[in-house]
């Protein structure tokens, strides 16, 4: 049953770009039990298109693994949550959380949470067209702190007949500039009888520890897998303080990865490298538990000084330049030194925090 599935557990959230197929298999390696694709929406799934179906494809070993649907008609929906079983995921979600304007503008992702009628009636047709595999919502507070309509999304979504809610703690409007709203999450997890999942703000264990006495059956992350993909060991293990030796042979498992996905051929490389350096500007926000003992959070920025090694320091920086170098060592299998990286530039990489599918 998708309750035992979920139990105690730290999902992989769906993200655009950042839940890649080579990604998702770096976190599987380091203990996470449930991954997420993409979003993928459901009528580029109908138009046929080959870069949409790359994101519905699992990779052998994937233990339990999502597909986030996104659209707004509910026959087109019942259609794709039908391909995506028969391409072997374990679970179809509908996307009613992403605030990108690019999807809300079409009536996608929180756009759809305006409506609640139509979530329920998507995720009717959408149980209608599986046999096997459970059916979801992922849904955010609401529009904005004057339409905060969760408590109605969650029941539409629960009368459609969805297994289970995953809850974003914040509004669309919100974004990811606030604090996620741990207290609404728990008032979905009190207000209806399937299990809940909450997303937001989720970095280290005490993090997850607070999350638990919110009554939810599992978490949900998201940015925090970006910036350190082994949240999932820590999740289960405690607290792991990972020096730049150690984060650099995780980076240079996940390029390897990417490498037999994409290929080493000039075409293949290109992606890799696309792909390494967007990662890179979510990796060089990683800082450790605080010399008092004490864990930074998600929303809050570091003061400069942290770093221990010179390794670490490099890995810190923010500019364009430290960044490009790093992913070209990474990229080209080179030593990573310090001492002959450029000097800091005045570019900085800009905070790529939208991510969520």
């Amino acid at each position: 049953m998708l309750s035992e599935v979920l139990a105690g557990a730290l999902v992989m959230g769906p993200m655009t770009k950042g839940s890649n197929l080579p990604y998702r298999r770096l976190c599987v390696e380091l203990g996470a039990r449930v991954t997420m694709s993409e979003m993928t929406v459901a009528r580029r799934l109908k138009q046929r298109r080959q870069g949409e179906f790359a994101l519905i494809r699992r990779f052998e070993g994937e233990p339990f693994f999502g597909v986030q649907l996104a659209g707004t008609r509910p026959e087109e929906m019942g259609w794709a949550a039908a391909l995506v079983e028969a391409r072997g995921a374990d679970l179809v979600d509908i996307n009613c959380g992403c605030p990108i304007d690019h999807f809300t503008r079409k009536g996608l992702g929180a756009s759809l949470g305006r409506q609640p009628r139509r979530i329920q009636r998507i995720v009717e047709a959408m149980k209608t067209s599986v046999t096997r595999i459970p059916v979801t919502a992922k849904i955010r507070l609401g529009w904005n702190d004057d339409d905060r309509n969760y408590l109605e999304q969650a029941r539409a979504a629960v009368d459609g007949g969805a297994d289970a809610i995953f809850v974003h703690g914040r509004t669309r409007n919100g974004r990811y500039r606030l604090a996620a709203d741990w207290e609404a999450i728990a008032a979905v997890a009190a207000a209806v009888p399937v299990p809940v999942i909450g997303n937001g703000d989720l970095l280290f264990p005490p993090d997850l520890e607070a999350a638990r006495q919110t009554g939810v059956t599992a978490w949900m992350t998201a940015r925090g897998a970006l910036i350190k993909p082994w949240i999932f060991r820590e999740a289960t293990e405690g607290y792991r303080d990972m020096d730049g030796d150690e984060r650099i042979a995780i980076y240079r498992r996940y390029v390897a990865l990417a490498k037999a996905h994409w290929g080493d051929d000039a075409h293949g490389l290109e992606r890799v490298r696309q792909f390494v350096r967007w990662h890179a500007g979510f990796w060089y926000r990683y800082v450790p538990r605080r010399p008092d003992g004490s864990f930074p959070s998600m929303q809050g920025r570091e003061p400069d000084g942290f770093a221990r090694t010179p390794l670490e320091a490099l890995l810190a920086r923010s500019d364009d330049a430290a960044l490009d170098y790093v992913t070209d060592a990474l990229v080209g299998g080179e030593d990573i030194d310090p001492a002959a990286a450029p000097a800091p530039d005045e570019t900085r990489t800009r905070d790529l925090a939208e991510v969520e599918g």
